[in-house]
């Protein structure tokens, strides 16, 4: 009987491994393999650094809770995958084979390509638990000392909603400590106008977020291209529209969070074949690999190509509901596979969104993600940061109980007074 090996168990990882085991009989086994031996539930960080999570709110170790569904865990980093001859080479040495890989690892986080920024330079991060837990010990020393804050996204990158998320978190934390007012913020962005978020925007997402920026005086620079991070100081080209320099920044900072651009990881990247330039997965419509059958993949990990062209280089989203989608037709595709039924299954491309915004929040769906669409909708309400801190509780829950239902289906839909949406 066939085994199948997920690599990764993230927000897409572990639901794949309830799934195939919910779908397959006990003939097939099961393994994750994961760098670490616990999930985070990484929509969590922003909190977290700030001091209203901590690690062990949204963390929790990964074996006891697979193997009560009789799924095999191997806490290793992977240093090789070995496409041609179906097996993983382990960080201590030994080879883990597979007939069916599912790769769902997320992304390299590419800090190295603006000198001086990330975690061990000068910008701090909130893309995993870990990054988040040194962001909180920065802040808090930054409490005593308040001064200037530089939040945003560099580069290449493709995530924003998270760099939002900090900056409306951050701002009402300090509104709470009585310290905002010795707080001068800029947001920093890659986007060619603030609300574009990778999506070339959503509803009213520009004015919406414009406004609200102005409204708790926090400051922006678009089209920013961040060329270099000194201590204290960022080096900052704004281009314009023909992507010509139109001024250049030096600004000063005493704490600053810029989400990086991404990679792919490097045993996923260095497989010939496999990936594009950047080592994201390609794919075909049905989630698989183009050059290996036996090779699927979903999440931030996969090769999907920016909505438009813009100055400064930015990627599309990858937002949880896609990702579950695309997850679940990897199941039914390789569940149809082993029986003998071709493929069919697919994932979607629709964007849907809970951002919390510190005491409020903003919710949004893009169907599809890449324009023209069919439903374009952003909405703003204190609902949303309510419904985000649920979400949050609901989904460490079902990954805890083993949950193969779909999640951002069942409940985010369902807070935006969705029913369905088509694939």
């Amino acid at each position: 009987m066939a085994h199948i090996v997920i690599l990764g168990a993230g927000t897409g990882g572990m639901p794949a491994a309830y799934e195939l085991r919910e779908k397959l009989d006990s003939s097939h086994r099961i393994t994750v393999v994961n760098a670490v031996d616990y999930f985070q539930f990484v929509p969590s960080n922003p909190w977290v650094a700030v001091g209203w999570r901590t690690r062990e709110d949204i963390t929790f170790p990964i074996r006891p809770y697979l193997e009560k569904k009789g799924i095999s865990f191997v806490a290793q980093r992977v240093d090789r995958i070995d496409a041609a001859g179906n097996a993983l080479q382990l960080a201590d040495g030994s080879t883990l084979p597979y007939d069916y890989l599912v790769i769902t690892t997320g992304p390299k986080l590419a800090f190295d390509e603006v000198p001086g920024a990330g975690p061990g330079a000068h910008t701090h991060s909130i893309c995993a638990v870990d990054h988040a837990d040194s962001t909180w010990a920065a802040y808090q020393a930054f409490l005593e000392d308040p001064g200037p804050v530089i939040i945003g996204a560099m580069p290449g990158a493709s995530c924003f909603g998270p760099a939002y998320e900090f900056a409306f978190i951050l701002n009402r934390d300090l509104q709470k400590r009585k310290l905002r007012h010795k707080v001068p913020m800029t947001f920093v962005s890659s986007e060619p106008y603030i609300g574009h978020l990778g999506l070339g925007g959503v509803g009213d997402s520009k004015s919406m977020l414009e406004s609200e920026f102005r409204n708790h005086h926090i400051q922006w620079i678009t089209n920013a291209r961040v060329t270099q991070v000194e201590p204290g100081r960022m080096h900052i080209s704004e281009l314009d529209e023909a992507g010509a320099v139109k001024k250049e920044h030096q600004l000063p900072f005493k704490f600053s969070m810029m989400l990086p651009a991404f990679r792919g990881v490097d045993a996923v990247a260095q497989v010939e074949g496999l990936c594009n330039p950047r080592g994201f997965v390609l794919i075909d419509e049905h989630q698989r690999s183009r050059k290996y059958p036996n090779i699927f993949s979903a999440g931030v990990c996969v090769a999907i190509p920016p909505v438009e062209a813009t100055p400064v280089p930015t990627g599309a989203p990858k937002t949880g509901y896609m990702i579950e989608t695309m997850v679940s037709a990897i199941v039914q595709n390789i569940a149809d596979e082993l029986a003998g039924r071709p493929v069919s299954a697919k994932g979607t491309w629709n964007a849907i969104c809970l951002a919390d915004m510190g005491d409020t929040g903003a919710a949004f769906v893009a169907l599809p993600q890449i324009p023209p669409r069919n439903v374009n909708w952003f909405r703003k309400g204190k609902w949303v940061h309510v419904a985000k801190i649920a979400f949050e509780k609901y989904f460490l829950y079902k990954m805890k109980t083993g949950s193969s239902e779909p999640i951002y289906e069942k409940y985010v839909l369902k807070s935006l007074g969705i029913e369905r949406l088509e694939r």
